[in-house]
């Protein structure tokens, strides 16, 4: 058995357990969405209606009363110009800083707070007992209307009531912005006064100054950073040496071990070597050493090695090895000693350098605190000359009297009656599609929970912990069958992918035994396991394996309509009788590799053949004989033929058709195969609504793009397979 047989074995014995957990769990996050994207007509339902009640409540509501009133923030007068134009004032600074630019919220929450709003109560009391100051502020909305404008509304059903509260509130509104001013101006005034007579701005501008002159002198500069330019142009001259140093020590040893390699030859053999060709001493001496060894062998020819004249020539060669090694030894010092010559500078400007970047990162602390209090002391003297600036252009604004509020027209205060069904209704429309969105949603959410199916191949997974080993979108077309449609396979060709990918990921399921055949079942019949076969044997097929197809549902059998081949002879003839099933199987009209072997006649007891021996040995050898062997099998739920095929398979694959496969039938088929002991490979999500990987929206426009090229050939190739067909059933 497979190493990922046994694993789903053990996998199946806690999957229904935790199938069951998860049905009673309730839904995850994810579960939830999805959900109410099903019900999204339910919910639109819902809300509809309860929106449509909480409108017609809002027309049989009593008609209601607003008043209003614009306030300027900023009004444009002949002393308010003057003032503006002095530096320093506070009007001044309002003119820079833009109304809309400030904490308009802010002012918003004063002008409804109890400090304006309790005395305009105390006030009105008297004429309406039932006000209060909770009434006042949830009946009471200021809003920016314009830049430097504030909108005052006030809703009430009592008409004059509206009137008196909107003339309290200008009134009130108004004095408070004049009150604000000129409290704003006797503040900044007291704090120039009191800042002056610390001499706390002075005393700041002199402590700088003097940290100034302490750098200087303790660090004997004056600009730091010039100083630490020259330091980075010593440090890159100084790596620029170091960089060359090391050069030539690289190439200096890589003389060093060629020469040593050269000094391992023998003599004859450095004749025409470039390290010591150079030395012309040594040069000499080995010519001589060459020329000795050649009148050797030529005298040799003629006289003995006894001979005087061949002995001369060799003490000559002898006395001059001592030399030749000696003149060797010499050039090797000399290289040693160049290579130490080296290695020193190189220590040498490695110390400069790090002494010059030391000092290059004491001058970047001096550099930053130099920086850091010059602009302290630039700081502290502007600051000394606009206190002396404000406390000048704060007297001439203390003179100001006017209101800095304006209010724009008196005439807006009449209280009207405005559409107040229309505001009403919005309102109520508002609460009332919040209120029906989310009983919409609850209702979506049980119909949902009521419904106990799988949507997704992500429920299936977190249900089984079973492999997931490829999922199929929905495609009306792949229910049709190939000889009806005439096998139009470029128009799914994209889609087509999605099978080699599922093959592929069954092969790689098999990393100690190859998977050479299995089992394709499903829960219920409308699972569409009989069309994942079929295109899975085709992805099979299409990658040059011998794939053959076995219509093993004795039921009902269907494989052969959709493949297009003739169900005169199948697999109930072959276990049945003695009939050899090479004559039974046909070769498919659409792959070359693929084979189908059809059901046959529909037998009086399917499973009484299926359990047979003669069975088993035919599975055997069809699995000798074919590359990967596919058996279409009944559903699991009340039959045992998919578990009986199974155990003489590699194992079983399940498929889980999406939108309409409940859990508890999913259950009870795991409950069953766990009875059975059936190794299961995994699961196919099939029928899946999600939306394609980008794979899959890559080879659609691929092969978009190839159509208008293969046109005319799938035209002729269905032309070809229309006649094959046609002749077939003539026989």
């Amino acid at each position: 058995m497979l190493k990922s047989e046994k694993h789903s074995q053990l996998q199946i014995k806690a999957n229904a357990t935790q199938l069951s957990d998860t049905d009673e769990g309730g839904l995850n996050l994810g579960q939830v969405g999805a959900a109410l994207r099903r019900r999204a007509l339910l919910i639109a339902g819902f809300t509809g209606v309860v929106a449509a009640g909480a409108v017609l409540k809002a027309e049989s509501d009593p008609p209601i009363f607003k008043g209003q009133f614009e306030i300027l923030t900023k009004p444009v007068t002949g002393e308010s110009k003057a003032v503006a134009n002095i530096p320093q004032t506070l009007g001044a600074q309002a003119s820079v800083s833009a109304p809309e630019t400030e904490n308009v919220a802010t002012t918003v929450k004063v002008l409804q707070s109890p400090r304006l709003l309790t005395p305009i109560v105390k006030k009105l009391q008297p004429k309406y007992p039932d006000l209060t100051y909770k009434q006042l502020e949830r009946d009471l909305d200021v809003s920016p209307a314009q830049p430097n404008v504030l909108k005052i509304e006030y809703t009430n059903e009592n008409e004059q009531q509206v009137k008196d509260v909107l003339q309290a509130l200008s009134k009130s509104y108004l004095d408070y912005s004049l009150a604000e001013r000129q409290e704003d101006i006797n503040q900044a005034i007291k704090f120039v006064q009191d800042t002056f007579k610390k001499g706390q701005i002075q005393q700041n501008v002199e402590k700088w100054q003097d940290k100034l002159r302490v750098l200087r002198q303790k660090n004997d500069l004056v600009e730091p950073a010039q100083k630490a330019q020259q330091v980075s142009a010593l440090i890159a001259n100084l790596t620029q040496q170091r960089i060359e140093t090391r050069v030539q020590h690289e190439q200096m040893t890589a003389k060093y071990e060629e020469l040593k390699t050269e000094l391992a030859q023998q003599p004859a053999e450095r004749a025409g070597n470039s390290i010591l060709s150079e030395n012309i001493r040594y040069q000499k001496i080995l010519d001589q050493i060459q020329e000795a060894d050649i009148l050797i062998k030529k005298e040799s020819a003629r006289f003995t090695f006894e001979n005087p004249t061949i002995i001369t020539l060799e003490e000559k060669k002898q006395n001059l090895l001592p030399m030749l090694q000696a003149e060797e030894a010499r050039v090797q010092r000399d290289f040693t000693s160049r290579i130490n010559e080296l290695v020193a500078r190189d220590l040498s400007l490695a110390e400069k350098i790090d002494r010059s970047n030391e000092e290059l990162r004491k001058l970047a602390i001096v550099s930053r605190d130099y920086d850091y209090i010059q602009q302290q002391v630039k700081i502290a003297t502007e600051n000394y000359g606009q206190f002396i600036a404000k406390q000048q252009a704060l007297e001439i604004e203390k003179t100001q009297k006017i209101q800095p509020w304006k209010l724009l027209d008196e005439q807006l205060i009449d209280a009207k009656k405005p559409s107040a069904l229309v505001d009403s209704a919005k309102r109520n429309l508002l609460l009332g599609g919040m209120l029906g969105l989310l009983l919409g949603a609850g209702a979506a959410l049980v119909v949902d929970k009521l419904s106990n199916v799988f949507y997704t191949s992500k429920d299936v997974k977190d249900a089984t912990f079973l492999p997931l080993l490829g999922t199929i979108p929905l495609r009306k077309e792949l229910a049709v069958s190939l000889h009806d449609s005439g096998h139009q396979k470029p128009n799914i060709a994209a889609f087509f992918e999605v099978f080699r990918s599922l093959y592929t990921n069954i092969l790689l399921l098999g990393s100690d035994t190859p998977i050479r055949s299995l089992v394709i079942s499903s829960a219920t019949p409308e699972d569409g396991k009989s069309t994942v076969a079929l295109y899975l044997a085709l992805a099979a097929a299409a990658m040059g394996h011998r794939v053959l197809l076995v219509d093993a549902n004795l039921r009902c059998p269907t494989l052969h309509k959709r493949v297009g081949v003739m169900n005169i002879q199948g697999l109930t003839d072959v276990i049945a009788s003695d009939l050899d099933w090479s004559n039974v199987i046909e070769r498919s009209p659409f792959e070359d590799n693929l084979y189908v072997l059809s059901a046959g006649p529909i037998p009086p007891d399917p499973v009484r053949l299926l359990a047979s021996q003669k069975m088993q040995d035919l599975m055997s050898d069809l699995q000798n004989s074919f590359d990967f062997v596919i058996y279409d099998t009944p559903p699991i739920l009340g039959f045992a033929d998919a578990n009986l095929l199974a155990a003489n398979t590699n194992g079983m694959i399940l498929v889980a058709g999406l939108g309409k496969l409940k859990r508890t039938i999913f259950q009870q088929a795991l409950e069953e195969l766990q009875v059975s002991g059936t190794p299961v490979l995994g699961f196919i999500a099939n029928k899946s609504k999600e939306a394609a990987p980008a794979s899959h929206t890559y080879y659609q426009q691929y092969y978009k793009e190839r159509m208008s090229a293969e046109r005319v050939e799938v035209e002729e190739l269905q032309e070809t397979n229309s006649s094959i067909i046609r002749k077939v059933r003539g026989k």
